[in-house]
């Protein structure tokens, strides 16, 4: 039962991965500004040299832009998950529910995919889709333990 239990949990894990790699590979991210040399040599209490004033604004203004190319980037990849954690909650839901134990590990990946949608979409820039993200996670959740958990119940009832 124990190794059951496991075997689920690893394979949520693993489609939660998929999902998570599977963006990062074929939609990567900006890349964040490294840090200058140059200023890593700055001592503490003593006055930058103007060319180390300049390399500082240079990678202030990298590190906004970044931070500005993240937002709408984060908001896209919680789309694409969360479009990817119905389609996996469906198949394990639809097509697999005849194999319990790797139904659930899908099933389960596919929440564990939505809670990656959520936070991504929390992320972004925009309070407007990051209350409609959050809602449809609410909505997944309720349809998920509908069908998982009170249908079964009420066709078990009419038999």
């Amino acid at each position: 039962m124990l190794i059951k239990l496991i075997y689920t949990l690893f394979l949520a894990l693993l489609v939660a991965l998929f999902v998570g790699l599977g963006i990062d590979s074929f939609y990567p991210g900006p890349k964040a500004p490294t840090y200058p040399l140059e200023l890593e040599q700055v001592k503490v209490g003593c006055e930058e040299t103007p060319q180390q004033q300049t390399i500082r604004k240079d990678y202030i203004q990298a590190q906004e832009k970044y931070m500005q190319d993240s937002k709408p980037y984060n908001r896209n990849v919680s789309i694409i998950s969360l479009v990817a954690a119905i389609i996996i909650m469906v198949i394990s839901l639809g097509f697999l529910s005849k194999i319990k134990m790797i139904a659930d590990g899908i099933l389960l990946g596919g929440v564990f995919s939505t809670a990656y949608a959520i936070i991504r979409g929390l992320m972004s820039d925009n309070s407007q889709f990051r209350f409609l993200i959050v809602t449809i996670g609410l909505i997944i959740a309720f349809i998920l333990g509908y069908i998982k958990f009170i249908r079964p119940k009420e066709e078990l009832k009419q038999s």
